[in-house]
């Protein structure tokens, strides 16, 4: 999930909502939200190689 922050950035969330916390996980902040769906697609690969 991407996420467009005030500053103007994009992080990356988790799918999955933490149950201990309730929130997600961050996976990264990104200048532009190309850069951050391209970390999205790497994160998918590796998970399933």
């Amino acid at each position: 999930m991407i996420r467009k922050l005030k500053s103007g950035e994009y992080r990356l969330y988790s799918k999955k909502v933490n149950p201990k916390t309730h929130k997600r996980r961050n996976l990264g902040t990104f200048s532009s939200r190309g850069a951050a769906q391209k970390h999205e697609q790497e994160i998918q690969y590796f998970k399933r190689h």
